[in-house]
């Protein structure tokens, strides 16, 4: 899973903005101003019905600063990003 779904900078990240565009899902901001420090991402690609799908994980930040269900509060009744 995903680090940023609990972490104060999500809305704001440009890693996450990429891991945004990687999904194809609608940005938290189209113009992120936070550019973190050393983001460690885990792309974990597997063969879907003749196709290649992948799946792209923040799993380590050195900015990363935990506000535990920030993703949650700003998309309220939302799934969250697994």
């Amino acid at each position: 899973m995903c680090i940023c779904v609990n972490c104060h900078y999500v809305d704001r990240c440009v890693t996450y903005h990429a891991v945004e565009t990687q999904h194809e899902q609608l940005h938290l901001t189209e113009n992120p101003d936070f550019d973190p420090v050393e983001p460690t991402i885990n792309v974990n690609i597997r063969p879907q019905n003749n196709e290649i799908e992948m799946e792209w994980d923040v799993v380590g930040c050195e900015s990363f600063k935990e506000e535990m269900g920030k993703w949650a509060k700003l998309r309220p009744g939302e799934l969250i990003p697994t």
